[in-house]
């Protein structure tokens, strides 16, 4: 009997846990359902029943207008094309980096990762007029190439500390089996390190995207034309040009995070198996 009543209170427990989760993930998602309620609904129905109501139909004009008043279509592979090219090189980097650092006898090992460290809390304003100048002398300045240049220096400093660390602990035994075997270090990089550090490469780059996407301040300063803008920069201008319209407010912040959910929905396996990984290890 008292076994029955521990296996009936632990299912108790079990359903108030996932009614709780439940909660908090409609707790999460509402911002998201209030955006997508707004966005498509007309400018009436916001004003006559408020955000909160449903809308009677699906009207896509504000997500229409927002699309051809800032060239989405432009924008949005500007972005995708910056965020793809800093995710890469970025992982690439950091990986040569963290292949030297945490498997290589470079002296001063410990303080190079610490200035790695230190780079990743310097404040990104006290870089605006270096790097300004800096696009300026090398002619690419108002080119997508400045952000990429940038950005993949300042991501590849977080992802050479992370690698660092994991590579340190990475199996002496196969390397020097490796290395007996003729293996030289670029095959031992590209055919032993880097496939089995897969997990945590996949999810550097899944980060590094995320964060590249969102990143404004600098595409702010070294892309002020409308031709190379990104969309964190699209939704700003949306916002200065258009004030308190809210349907057209949903309409840009659904389409700006919508490429990001996509791209986190396909690679939330990788993500989750990289984790995974790394927490077995």
């Amino acid at each position: 009997m008292a076994a029955k009543r521990n296996r009936s209170s632990n299912q108790v427990v079990k359903w108030i846990v996932l009614v709780a989760l439940a909660l908090f993930l409609l707790l999460m998602l509402m911002p998201f359902i209030m955006v997508t309620i707004n966005a498509v609904k007309t400018e009436a129905e916001f004003a006559r029943l408020g955000p909160l109501s449903l809308p009677h139909g699906i009207n896509l004009t504000s997500l229409k207008d927002f699309w051809t008043r800032v060239n989405f279509s432009r924008t949005l592979f500007n972005s995708t094309f910056i965020s793809i090219c800093v995710a890469v090189l970025a992982v690439i980097l950091s990986l040569l980096n963290a292949f030297a650092l945490g498997l290589g006898k470079v002296k001063g090992r410990a303080w190079l990762l610490v200035f790695f460290l230190m780079a990743n809390f310097l404040p990104q304003e006290a870089l605006a007029y270096p790097l300004y100048y800096f696009a300026k002398f090398l002619h690419i300045y108002d080119t997508p190439y400045a952000v990429i240049l940038v950005l993949t220096v300042i991501q590849s400093a977080f992802g050479t500390y992370l690698l660092s660390s994991v590579l340190s602990s990475f199996p002496r035994e196969i390397l020097e089996a490796a290395m007996m075997d003729g293996c030289n270090k670029l095959n031992l990089l590209w055919n032993i390190v880097a496939p089995l550090s897969l997990p945590t490469l996949s999810v550097l780059f899944v980060f590094f995207f995320i964060w590249t996407w969102n990143e404004f301040f600098l595409p702010l300063i070294l892309l002020p034309s409308n031709a190379s803008q990104t969309v964190p920069l699209a939704l700003a201008m949306n916002q200065g040009q258009y004030g308190m319209n809210i349907t057209a407010q949903s309409a840009s912040g659904l389409l700006g995070i919508l490429p990001c959910i996509i791209f986190f929905l396909i690679f939330q396996r990788t993500l989750t198996k990289g984790i995974t990984a790394g927490g077995i290890k």
